[in-house]
């Protein structure tokens, strides 16, 4: 294999081992209020640790990666996972944890940046561009489930209250072996390194961006997305036991449906865009989203505990609510590729910065207006929610599309 043929699996493989840890934040804060003894406030704050971290990351290092290199960003982020995941698992205290999360969220501040702007390098052209994109964000929900099942069975197995962090020594050989993989890698990044005298590095470059119609559009449906998807996301297995009435476990376990189903749309996005255009297609999702939620949600209304609840009895909407995910997850990817396909590739670490950023603040306030609004109020009322966003978003993609269908002058 020539090594430019290892770019994309280098870029497969990394984001999917980042998107295994970003996600087990959940578990950890389980494991932490049962073995550190910290309350759930103490334990929260494992999730502001990762996503500020992001946010510090992209606002930081974005604009300067293109000088530093992609392929070297990408190395040095799977070599720093390395070191702090064998680190943690000798450190058995609550406040490691915590800077652990934080060096995850740097991580993956750079490596999103890296990732996201190096697709239009190996994969220049707008059709391949997008399913490539899908592609990686597809394997990104595969590394999360791996994460569940893999966190799990460590869980399972720990006799002595610290044997789970164990997990942590695998994950410390497969950050090593993927920075060895981009190693081996050959990657020409000279099409994303700006002229002299032209914007692409540096924040005023952001700025520019940020003033751009098009941007304004792209962003605006990035943060409701990941609103909607974070809001989901975040309070499924709360859902699922206070207002389905599962098991408190079967809850957890159910709420990996919504994961698979993000997978298998990503994956499945992969081909339908260049068959059915990138708006119809995610038009067509929103709607489907929509119907979903006024079709099942009713369904939840005067539901009652039983006891010995099982898969086989577990109430309908368990398996047809997080489904969603499967109609939800085409419109993060190719929405990003199309915006960065109209800009030069010199200026996509300034776009994919701002994603980024607007990515974290969106799922920050997503997961807080969701569970503000389960609490006054309930978890329907919360996740009927999700169609005010819907609607939203498809206003901005229509605007997206006329303004990127537009000749491009290098500015979006």
């Amino acid at each position: 294999m020539k090594r430019a043929a290892w770019a994309v699996p280098a870029l497969i493989t990394s984001y999917a081992l980042l998107g295994l840890l970003m996600n087990s934040v959940g578990t950890v804060i389980l494991q932490s209020i049962a073995h550190y003894g910290v309350s759930k406030p103490q334990a929260a704050t494992l999730e502001a640790c990762k996503d500020l971290s992001v946010v510090v990351a992209s606002f930081l290092f974005a604009t300067a990666l293109p000088r530093f290199g992609f392929r070297r960003a990408q190395i040095g982020v799977m070599l720093a996972v390395a070191a702090g995941a064998l680190a943690i698992s000798f450190a058995n205290s609550f406040w490691a944890m915590q800077l652990f999360f934080v060096l995850v969220g740097l991580c993956f501040g750079i490596a999103k940046v890296a990732t996201y702007s190096s697709i239009g390098l190996v994969r220049p052209d707008p059709a391949r561009h997008a399913s490539l994109t899908s592609l990686i964000e597809g394997v990104f929900m595969v590394g999360i489930l791996a994460g569940i099942w893999l966190f799990g069975w460590f869980i399972g197995q720990d006799m002595t209250g610290q044997g789970w962090l164990g997990v942590y020594r695998v994950i410390a050989v497969l950050a090593l072996a993927t920075a060895v993989l981009w190693w081996f890698a050959d990657l020409d990044e000279s099409a994303a390194k700006a002229a002299q005298g032209e914007p692409g590095t540096g924040y005023r470059d952001a700025l520019a961006l940020l003033v751009l119609p098009s941007t304004i559009a792209f962003l605006a449906a990035i943060f409701l997305y990941v609103l909607i998807e974070q809001g989901v996301g975040t309070w499924l297995p709360t859902f699922n036991n206070q207002v389905l009435h599962l098991p408190s476990a079967m809850s957890v376990q159910a709420s990996s449906i919504f994961i698979a189903a993000l997978a298998v749309g990503r994956l499945s996005a992969s081909g339908l865009v260049a068959r059915l255009g990138w708006l119809r297609l995610l038009l067509g999702c929103l709607a489907l989203i929509a119907a979903l939620v006024l079709l099942t949600l009713p369904t939840t209304q005067g539901l009652h505990p039983r006891a010995n609840m099982g898969w086989l009895d577990a109430p309908a909407a368990a398996y047809i609510f997080p489904l969603i995910g499967m109609f939800m997850a085409p419109i993060y990817p190719i929405v990003s590729s199309v915006v960065l396909s109209a800009l030069p590739r010199e200026r996509h670490a300034a776009m994919v910065g701002l994603m980024v950023i607007f990515s974290a603040l969106g799922g920050t306030i997503g997961s807080f207006i969701t569970g503000f609004t389960f609490d006054r109020f309930s978890g329907q009322t919360a996740f009927y929610l999700v169609l005010v966003p819907l609607v939203l978003i498809a206003l901005a993609l229509v605007r997206l599309e006329r303004l990127t269908r537009k000749p491009s002058n290098g500015t979006a």
